[in-house]
């Protein structure tokens, strides 16, 4: 095999293909020559298909399995288009120019249902479909140039929804063919063959992005801002241009700058069929490639070539390409770290080192170990065949010896977002402030393959929280139990068959008698008063040490015989003073060898002799329920065993799923007896001598997990022992994976085996694997005790978080913008504010989020607190009036609310302008720039404050407020421009009421 070339360092993603979709388009007869795709879209859920014959394929994505055939009879699918924010709708386009919008009804398990059509296109072939990003309405645009949009009526909203509105409007006439169409926070973008225009919907409003025209199918995008510090800000405009340019424009249509491609793509026939956001990134396309680039810095970051493109549908860093032969491919835009971890999991060895080889200056930094550690490259390197990999093993062993270290890659966090070293620049030219595990895609979220945390975020082990009501209610479960019974039923089978052996002749008989007299129950009372109890089982206990006791207590090992070689009877008062001892040091030390100087006994876990079978049930019982009042006694008794050493004295006997059960509740108080219950799982004939534990001790992770799955129905014991063994190799890759193992394996047990910042880690890859609409009931059931959820908040707040002076100011207060920091568990500390809770509860939490900074979480609590006050101040300090609206922000109520605000607004302007005059290096609240655009400032609330109430009303109540305020000219239009608005409305609405009022009494009539 030659060796492979090494790329440049300005390379660093790549597309992949990872999953061939040709099984499923043969499942769905769309390989054959009769019957071809001839148009796709794809969300979230959905991978919708059109078809030659008029006929609507929607495949579920999670398994590629086919939901649902939608027909049509008005001729072939040329468009499809899923509502973004319902995926229960979905818009389609037929060749005779009929869009119709159906309404799945999947969550009824109803038929679906066409709730709307049009015919305003009849005899054109609609070439756009676009669905309105905050309204049931589909933009749909053809080859004669017309617009017009459709309201999805939709039988949710009830029969009387529709009334006097008008579910077909024609939006615009263009000069040509529509290309594409796209719909961003009100305003429409229409890319037609010569021009792009810009179309204020509600306003009825056009602007043309730019001068220039141009003749061709070219693409235009919105690009809006999800992440970084211009979250909130106008998306941007993306418009191709002939000479393999892109326009950049802003939301009024201006031309900021143009981006020239033409060197960097020299070699190339450049022409752009369409634009379209990918991810974080731009993507074209044209009939025979497909190009990416970065708009922060104008680079490609990559390109590639492709045969006969008919369409290309993007979901996040996905892409679904359609080809004119109807091949259907799906492609994967991955950082090159990504797509090596991806196919380490699928074992596709030869493949993951040649990425390896190509992409060197990317695998070796230390940045890449979060997600491929050393050992992770060498178990590849092992995996490689000698004889057909020579070349490829050699090249994969200089990658290896060019690897950094991880230690290297914390040094690039910073304390301040308002300094220029807080950023921190991608290979790609992406900035991006403080990287997160939040912040990436949900597939890589669910990576096995765990992220290294620095030694100081980590935090102590994590406590479990017993409440005394639990103790309680379990000590009610266990003493309804059949006690008596179990101890007569043990007592006659003494009696009549053990003593009859003669192993046990050499016991004397009389004192057997004596035991088996004391120990017999007659009053059912007994059962439900612990102390008595208590008091039946320890007259129990002597004759269990006699019969299956160790030989010399604390010195026999698991699997001995009780009697010694010599047969001699032990001295059972001796026996008992070193056992008292060996309670003492439990009861009060963790290490009982450390701090008495006894050795702690070997763990039993073998009987030393025969029992019955049936006898060994009764016995069993018994055990378990002395161990079990004996871990939660208050108050020690002298004749009474310690809950460890009976443990390990007679593991043999005890029920392994009821004592890991009772282990999770006393593990605050009692840890040995958790640590012991592992040890003797670990010590087990069937747990040593499981293939499992082989595989564990030589095999890399992904093998061991798969032959864990190979034993199912679990023993959730002998499971837990095995992750425990998983989790000493591996250590947070392991845990990560737990969450496949839920509900066998649960939380309780995970936090007791794991560090807490690897069980944070557990719990938001078990909370994420459910689907969105569940996983708010799924946390809310795993809180056993409620307490734990202040405790997960505490531990989210304080691991993979901003530093505090980033978020707060020496005094205490928000600092400024600092609510746009991501946090590392963000959608967990979201689901955990949600969960339902009492007042004090609430309370807690908010000040935990305050006490943090983190500010979204506390304004969300504040708003279900009614402390809305401090809201508004902790928003103007925060400087974000996108913060005050709905449906996450706290939007006034009342005028006095905004008179409040309005006030708190003034307060904090004047004390930043005096802040900036103090300061030497300029104020961080204007950040060198003199726009107010999205700032909490008097004017600006007056202008939000007139789009609710009225221009009148919000200047009457900056005159209550004695406050001299001069509106920018901007402002004056605006508030004018409301006025007519007004007024236009009312007089809309009384023609609409006479006009209902006539058409009512004609009914009548």
């Amino acid at each position: 095999m030659p060796l492979l070339p090494v790329v440049p360092e300005n390379h660093s993603h790549v597309l992949a293909e990872f999953d061939c979709l040709d099984p499923l388009l043969s499942a769905l007869r769309l390989d054959s020559g009769r019957l071809k795709c001839t148009c796709l879209a794809v969300s979230r859920k959905w991978l919708a298909l059109g078809t030659s014959s008029g006929g609507l394929h929607l495949i579920q994505r999670e398994g590629w399995k086919q939901r649902l055939i939608l027909t049509h009879k008005e001729g072939s699918i040329t468009q499809v288009a899923c509502c973004p924010q319902d995926e229960d709708f979905v818009a389609v386009a037929t060749s005779q120019g009929l869009v119709v919008v159906w309404e799945l009804q999947l969550e009824r398990r109803g038929r679906p249902e066409r709730v709307s059509m049009s015919w305003e296109h009849r005899g054109q072939t609609i070439t756009a479909l676009c669905w309105d990003t905050s309204a049931l309405r589909v933009f749909a645009g053809d080859s004669g140039g017309k617009v017009s949009f459709l309201r999805a009526g939709s039988s949710k909203l009830g029969k009387g929804s529709a009334f006097v509105i008008f579910p077909v409007q024609t939006v615009t006439t263009v000069d040509s063919k529509v290309v594409q169409l796209g719909y961003q926070d009100g305003r429409l973008l229409v890319s037609s063959l010569s021009r792009c225009y810009l179309c204020d919907t509600e306003k009825e409003k056009f602007w043309r992005v730019g001068n220039k025209e141009r003749d061709g199918e070219y693409g235009a995008c919105f690009f809006p801002h999800n992440k970084g510090l211009l979250v909130g800000q106008p998306p941007l405009l993306f418009c191709a241009r002939p000479g393999s340019r892109i326009w950049e424009a802003g939301f009024n249509g201006e031309v900021l700058s143009t981006h020239q491609f033409k060197q960097l793509l020299l070699f190339l026939s450049f022409v752009i069929d369409q634009t379209l956001k990918l991810d974080q990134n731009l993507l074209t396309w044209t009939h025979s490639a497909i190009y990416i680039f970065t708009p922060q810095n104008g680079q490609v970051l990559l390109w590639t070539e492709v045969k006969d493109l008919v369409d290309v549908a993007v979901y996040r860093s996905e892409l679904f390409c359609l080809h004119g032969s109807g091949h259907l491919s799906h492609l994967c835009l991955l950082s090159a770290e990504r797509c090596v971890e991806r196919l380490l999991r699928r074992e596709s060895w030869p493949l993951a080192a040649a990425v390896c080889c190509m992409f060197q200056h990317t695998i070796t930094t230390s940045r890449a170990r979060k997600s491929i550690p050393i050992d992770r490259l060498e178990h590849l390197r092992s995996q490689l065949s000698v004889t057909t990999h020579l070349d490829l093993i050699g090249q994969l062993e200089e990658v290896i010896s060019k690897v950094e270290p991880l230690d290297s890659a914390s040094s690039s966090r910073r304390s301040s977002i308002s300094s220029h070293e807080s950023f921190n620049v991608l290979d790609c030219g992406i900035y991006r402030v403080i990287s997160r595990r939040g912040s990436q895609s949900d597939e890589e979220t669910g990576s096995l393959i765990a992220h290294s945390i620095s030694e100081e975020e980590r935090l102590k082990d994590f406590s479990f929280v017993q409440e005394e009501d639990q103790v309680d209610k379990y000590l009610k479960r266990v003493l309804f139990l059949s006690v008596s019974s179990f101890v007569k039923k043990t007592t006659e089978k003494i009696n009549s068959e053990l003593w009859q052996r003669p192993e046990f002749r050499e016991i004397d008989t009389h004192k057997t008698n004596l035991y088996c007299k004391q120990i017999h129950l007659q009053d059912p009372l007994v059962l439900l008063d612990p102390v008595r109890l208590e008091e039946t089982l320890l007259e129990w206990l002597p004759v269990l040490e006699l019969i299956l006791g160790p030989a010399e207590p604390g010195l026999a090992s698991a699997g001995d015989s009780i009697t010694d070689e010599t047969g001699e009877e032990r001295d059972y008062l001796n026996s008992l003073d070193n056992v008292e001892k060996l309670d003492q040091c439990d009861s009060t030390e963790k290490a009982p060898e450390v701090s008495c100087g006894i050795p702690p006994e070997p763990v039993r876990v073998v009987s030393p002799k025969p029992v019955p079978s049936d006898l060994m049930a009764d016995l069993t019982h018994l055990a378990t329920l002395y161990t079990e009042l004996s871990c939660f006694r208050k108050h020690v008794d002298e004749k009474a065993m310690g809950c460890t050493t009976f443990l390990r004295r007679y593991f043999f006997l005890l029920d392994q799923d009821r004592m890991r059960r009772m282990c999770l509740l006393c593990y605050q108080e009692q840890p040995q007896v958790q640590h012991s219950f592992i040890e003797a799982m670990l010590g087990q004939k069937v747990f040593m001598s499981s293939k499992v534990v082989e595989v564990i001790q030589r095999a890399d992770m992904l093998r061991s997990l798969r032959s864990l799955k190979e034993l199912q129905p679990w023993n959730a014991p002998l499971l837990l022992a095995h992750l425990h063994r998983l989790y000493e190799k591996h250590g947070e890759a392991a845990v990560r994976s737990f969450s496949q193992f839920y509900p066998t394996i649960t939380p309780a047990d995970v936090m007791i085996m794991a560090q807490q910042s690897h069980f944070l880690a557990y719990l938001d890859n078990l909370v994420q694997s459910q689907t969105e609409e569940h996983r708010l009931l799924f946390l809310q059931s795993l809180l056993e005790p409620e307490s734990l959820r202040q405790d997960w908040l505490e531990l989210a707040l304080t691991c993979d978080a901003p530093q505090h002076c980033d978020t707060l100011t020496p005094d205490g207060q928000p600092r400024w913008h600092s609510h746009c920091f991501s946090w590392g568990y963000g959608r967990l500390l979201s689901l955990l504010i949600r969960l339902p809770a009492d007042l004090s509860s609430k309370q807690k939490m908010a000040e935990s989020c305050r006490s943090h900074g983190y500010w979204t979480g506390y304004l969300y609590l504040c708003r279900e607190l009614q402390r809305r006050t401090e809201a508004f101040c902790t928003i103007c300090q925060l400087d974000d009036i996108s913060l005050l609206e709905e449906p996450e922000g706290v939007e006034p109520q009342t005028l006095d609310e905004w008179k409040l605000l309005i006030h708190m607004s003034q307060q904090c302007s004047s004390l930043g302008d005096s802040e900036q005059v103090a300061g030497v290096n300029g104020s961080s609240r204007s950040n060198g720039s003199a726009d107010c655009g999205g700032k909490v400032t008097p004017e600006n609330l007056t202008l939000m404050l007139a789009r609710t109430a009225g221009p009148d009303r919000a200047l009457a109540i900056l005159e209550e407020c004695v406050m001299q305020l001069d509106l920018s000219p901007h402002s004056k239009l605006v508030c004018e421009l409301l006025r007519v608005t007004e007024k236009r409305q009312r007089a809309m609405i009384q023609t609409m009421l006479e006009r209902c009022d006539r058409f009512l009494w004609s009914q009548h009539a």
